[in-house]
């Protein structure tokens, strides 16, 4: 009777160390998209948006996050940094978030490749994840978001 209960606990453990494993690597596919931004003020510092992100969650977690920071780089440089709100990305789910973003005004506008990246710490259950997450918004996109025109 012990070894099977041994055999049944250490079946258990694995199976949920490959759950867990699955639902990490699911979750390091979390989409992100622009859904919405505008320009809130601009000043000698630099442009301030009002930005609108859309997460895509492809695993079966619920995902609680806390403030995000993240970086816009332009051609291999960073042009500026924002913060995203606190929120709860849904399991098979999406939700909107929104938060600032200061473009720097000493960098040159003329930019062809922008990157979006950042890092969101997730509590799940008893443990949490940093997920890194890069976007690479459309040439409009860009256009209505980066550049100060």
């Amino acid at each position: 009777m012990r070894s099977s209960a041994k055999g049944i606990i250490i079946i258990f453990v694995i199976g949920m160390s490959l759950f867990g494993y699955s639902q990490y690597a699911s979750a390091s596919q979390i989409g992100v998209t622009i859904t919405q931004s505008h320009l809130l003020e601009k000043n000698e510092k630099g442009s301030t948006y009002n930005v609108e992100l859309e997460f895509s969650n492809p695993s079966l977690l619920v995902l609680t996050a806390g403030k995000t920071e993240f970086f816009v780089i332009a051609n291999e440089e960073m042009i500026g940094k924002g913060d995203l709100e606190s929120f709860v990305l849904p399991a098979l789910g999406s939700t909107s978030v929104s938060g600032t973003f200061l473009r720097d005004s000493n960098v040159d506008s003329q930019v062809s490749t922008v990157k979006i990246s950042g890092v969101t710490k997730y509590n799940v259950i008893f443990t949490s994840i940093d997920v890194p997450f890069v976007f690479y918004p459309t040439e409009e996109q860009a256009r209505e978001f980066i550049h100060p025109n």
